[in-house]
Order: structure tokens, then C-alpha cells, then sequence
């Protein structure tokens, strides 16, 4: 039996958490076509190696692809092109060139065999290192092996800027999902909490 906790409303198994960041991944197909799709369920998932993961749909184009090549690219779009990176999650490439579609311009990476997105300000170049089976998704964890940053997006001491990188997040809800822009510093990392470990 589910206790009530005061003050709290349990919706269930909902796949809900903040901030869910948008990606897009990266991959030819087998006629070396580029191809994008906008995915939300990503994020870093180990520091040695550095690796990201990915959850994509079986039935999607891309899971195919990255499956073909064991390479794809995770690309991190600016908020100012929010509309392109929707119908990119809308649109199938079996079907649309979504590169021409959005007016973006693939680049192919230099260690892997997946194309980055030139007007995105961060791309990752990934080796598939493992795929999980998990339900209506597959997970596929890449290790990192080249990170491409805009150099317009690096602050003064050569080091990416997340403002300036503009980045969108995803919520997720069942009734009326929406982008989100980053915010302000909330504080320092490993800095603002070092008041508590002395008590």
C-alpha cells in the first residue's frame, strides 16, 4: 500500500526529471546520407572513459544507423534555433533531408564517421562502446572522443561558457511539453557548500 506523504501528489511511473537536456544525434546512413534526430533521454553517463549516453526508439532511422556504423555524433543545439531542433524530432530521415529541411550544415567529424552540425556550438564525436536493451528504447553508451566547441563560446580563460552555449532543456510533460532556456548561476560547484563539511 502507497503511503501518503502530506504535501506531496504521487503521478506515478512518469518519465520526469529536470533538467532533461536536448541533443541531437549525429549519423549517415547506409547510402553515407547525413541525418539528425533530436533526442531528450541523454546525458553523461562516466568519466573514464568519458562517455555519453543515448536512448533511441528501435523503430527510428537512427537507431539503424548508429547500429550500421558503431559511430554517431551527440550534438548540443543553441535556444535560438528551437524550432529547427523540434522538426527534427518530428521529421523521419527515411522520409526528409533534415540537414536541407533546417538549413543546417553537417560537417563530418574527424575521429568518427558521423557528421556534427557546424551551427551548433557543441559536438561530441562518439565510438559506440555498448548497447543495453531496455524496452521501447535501446541505450547506447559512446565513448567521447573528440569535443568540438564553438570557439565564440569559450570564455576568457579558453573554457566552454554555458550562457553562451545557450543550451535547451526538454520537459517532458504528457500534456503540453516545452523547450527551456538556461538560467543563471545558481553558485559555484564544490565551493558553495564547503560552509557545511566544517560542521
Amino acid at each position: 500500500m502507497c503511503k501518503i506523504i502530506p504535501g506531496k501528489k504521487n503521478l506515478g511511473a512518469y518519465t520526469f526529471l529536470l533538467p532533461t537536456p536536448i541533443v541531437l544525434c549525429g549519423t549517415y546512413d547506409k547510402d553515407r546520407r547525413p541525418n539528425i534526430a533530436t533526442l531528450a533521454w541523454a546525458g553523461l553517463c562516466c568519466s573514464e572513459p568519458p562517455s555519453v549516453q543515448i536512448s533511441v526508439r528501435r523503430e527510428r532511422y537512427t537507431h539503424t544507423a548508429i547500429l550500421a556504423k558503431k559511430e554517431f555524433t551527440v550534438n548540443v543545439p543553441p535556444a535560438s534555433l528551437a524550432k529547427e531542433i523540434d522538426f527534427c524530432g518530428m521529421a523521419s530521415g527515411r522520409d526528409v533531408d533534415k540537414f536541407e529541411r533546417a538549413r543546417l550544415t553537417p560537417k563530418r567529424g574527424e575521429l568518427v564517421d558521423a557528421p556534427i552540425v557546424d551551427e551548433f556550438p557543441l559536438c561530441l564525436e562518439c565510438r559506440l562502446r555498448h548497447r543495453v536493451e531496455l524496452g521501447s528504447h535501446d541505450m547506447f553508451i559512446g565513448e567521447i572522443v573528440a569535443s568540438w566547441f564553438s570557439e565564440d563560446c569559450l570564455d576568457e580563460n579558453g573554457q566552454p561558457d554555458p550562457l553562451k552555449i545557450s543550451p535547451l532543456s526538454f520537459t517532458p510533460l504528457k500534456t503540453a511539453s516545452s523547450y527551456y532556456k538556461l538560467g543563471e548561476s545558481a553558485g559555484r560547484a564544490f565551493d558553495i557548500g564547503k560552509s557545511l563539511l566544517a560542521k
